[in-house]
């Protein structure tokens, strides 16, 4: 059974991030191919993709390598969210489904318990679906594809850290569902772009890396 491109993009993208591939680290097809059991056809084409995507750069005479971006590129992206999930969460208060209202309380209402709670680990993976959930919502796919690259890149270069008030931090979530659920298009957006600039003091930088470009791909977003 032939194993689709787009599987092993996933598979790679994750390791990148996670840091199984650090930055610099040479990918060959033969490599990845008998990593991930698969031919090396999907792989050149999860390459390319990868590629597009600024996580992967090529050098000559080294072949396909992870990208290793400025501090610039990475706050650049950072910049970049706090114009798009704004736009994002208005879109959701105009094309939101029932659907969509339903899964954004449920993740509300864990989140506030959990905050309750203190249970951080728990805060960081309902954090990220509430935020998938609320560029579905939008019902842009590409504002959505853009805002989930931009998640896993931010997630590959910074370390965040918990918020020093996780109550608030989710009843700021809720207030955006409120609006979103009102149909209130510029609340919503006043909102996240408020929850949003707020998050910024929590991201620290993985590594720090010289200040030259070395990818272009990631300027590109």
């Amino acid at each position: 059974m032939r194993i689709p491109a787009h599987s092993v993009c996933t598979a790679i993208r994750d390791d990148i991030v996670s840091g199984v591939f650090p930055r610099g680290a040479r990918l060959t097809e033969e490599q990845l191919a008998r990593r991930y059991g698969v031919s090396r056809v999907p792989v050149r084409e999860a390459l390319r993709t990868l590629e597009s995507e600024g996580f992967v750069t090529t050098r000559r005479h080294a072949g396909a390598c992870v990208a290793e971006p400025t501090e610039q590129e990475a706050a650049d992206l950072l910049e970049v969210r706090a114009l798009l999930e704004p736009l994002g969460a208005a879109r959701a208060a105009q094309r939101r489904t029932e659907a969509h209202l339903k899964v954004l309380r449920g993740l509300v209402r864990l989140g506030q318990e959990r905050a309750r709670r203190g249970q951080g680990e728990d805060l960081r993976a309902l954090g990220g679906w509430f935020h998938e959930t609320l560029a579905q919502a939008s019902g842009s796919p590409g504002l959505t594809a853009l805002l989930t690259q931009l998640r896993h890149k931010i997630a590959w270069m910074y370390a965040v850290e918990q918020p020093a008030a996780p109550v608030e931090a989710w009843a700021e979530h809720g207030a955006i569902v409120d609006a979103v659920a009102r149909g209130d298009a510029e609340r919503a957006r006043a909102l996240t772009a408020l929850h949003t600039e707020r998050s910024l003091g929590a991201h620290r930088l993985r590594v720090r890396t010289p200040q030259h470009r070395v990818n272009t791909a990631s300027a590109r977003i």
